[in-house]
């Protein structure tokens, strides 16, 4: 029997639903995680470990009521992911465990219908309950704790050539630059025909070995870094056009964070450093910037794109609603919900993105938008939380 939150099954819930009040559950507010109580929130699981352990105590499952007061670009964040799960390459990365591609599929058609009746948040919450499966993320310790973080897409300057202001190049995917069918970096193809490891940042920078792949020049240094790291900006040209660039590729360097480096020089404390004031930073010290960008070795290439900025899964991503995470241990694309009391409150997103920095069971990203604002939120965000996911129960297919 195919699922019945459709109709008759909702109406039942409907008809025999009491209205409660009952609050959402929040996790506590931590603005700033002192040293001494962060976790190891990179660490790794056991090799063929996924990140989701299904919830078999109907107590430990969260009440979403909250959450389903505020459903703002949620369906369109959720026929985003569909567009996504209809593309022939989604089956590559499926089952999940235990979750076949069609039972995601279903989930994601399910929880758009869902949305589409515009239940009281009660309601919702009920049907959420009892019509679908919960998982949490197992975290970084076992128990269930991840570490939220924010990304955003910037907005600068630049110009489609060099000139006396804006000297500093963001590059397209050099030819030599080789990867497999799944987009994994393989290297350099050398000119006796070999493949070998391609040069890390800081090697790039000092060769000018990609001169000739400029895409667009920005006006400052750490701009160009901020791109790398969000992965995607808006560029104001010269002539007031705003153009979208994209993430294309990356040079096979795992990305290593500078925010350690600079807090272990003394430059910030662990309370006070976050993107605006790190960007305040070098534009007062514009001479540092390359001692420490280069501490990560990753350097990111670039594509123009049309329309908004484009996760991972070649969809778009939709403000506080899309999350990254490592695709590896998590299911691509699916619905979940984010329990962490942020400055903007998320709720209900969908995996539809990762990051350089994103690779373990216990960080999550949360996409904040386009612009100050946005980086501003982004950059401020870092808390503990829980993670959980929604799948359509095998009996309501």
């Amino acid at each position: 029997m195919k699922i019945r939150i459709i109709l008759s099954g909702l109406l039942l819930v409907i008809a025999f639903f009491i209205l409660t009040g009952c609050q959402g559950r929040l996790t506590t507010v931590v603005t700033h995680i002192p040293v001494e109580q962060q976790k190891d929130y990179t660490r790794q699981l056991p090799p063929g470990e996924l990140a989701l352990r299904k919830i078999t105590d109907s107590n430990q499952i969260p009440d979403y009521t909250r959450a389903c007061s505020n459903l703002d670009g949620l369906k369109e964040a959720i026929v985003r992911s569909l567009s996504y799960m209809a593309k022939p390459s989604s089956k590559t990365f499926y089952p999940y465990g235990e979750i076949t591609h069609e039972q995601a599929v279903r989930s994601l058609q399910e929880l758009d219908k869902l949305v589409s009746f515009k239940l009281l948040p009660e309601q919702m919450n009920k049907v959420l309950r009892e019509k679908f499966d919960t998982y949490i993320s197992v975290g970084c310790d076992d128990q269930g704790t991840v570490l939220f973080t924010g990304y955003y897409t910037p907005i600068f300057d630049g110009s489609p050539v060099r000139t006396d202001r804006f000297q500093y190049p963001i590059y397209r995917t050099p030819e030599g630059l080789l990867k497999d069918s799944d987009g994994t970096i393989l290297g350099l193809r050398a000119s006796d025909g070999q493949v070998r490891q391609y040069p890390n940042r800081a090697d790039i920078q000092k060769s000018n070995m990609l001169a000739g792949d400029e895409l667009v020049w920005l006006d400052d240094a750490f701009e160009v870094y901020i791109v790398h790291v969000q992965g995607s900006a808006k560029i104001r040209m010269p002539d007031g056009q705003i153009k979208t660039i994209g993430y294309a590729a990356h040079n096979g360097w795992e990305y290593q964070s500078i925010r350690k480096k600079l807090i272990a020089d003394g430059k910030f404390t662990e309370k006070d450093i976050n993107m605006n004031a790190m960007i305040d930073y070098f534009k007062a010290h514009p001479d540092e910037i390359d001692t420490y960008v280069n501490e990560n070795p990753r350097f990111v290439f670039f594509r123009f794109e049309e329309g908004e900025p484009r996760g991972s899964l070649n969809e778009a991503v939709t403000p506080f609603r899309t999350i990254a995470t490592d695709k590896s241990i998590y299911p691509r694309a699916m619905f979940a919900f984010a329990a962490v009391d942020l400055d903007t409150p998320v709720g209900f997103t969908l995996d539809q993105d990762t990051g350089g920095a994103i690779r373990a069971a216990g960080r999550c990203d949360v996409y904040m938008g386009v612009g100050d604002q946005a980086g501003e939120l982004a950059g401020k965000t870092y808390r503990e939380g829980r993670l959980y996911y929604l799948f359509i129960k095998p009996d309501e297919e």
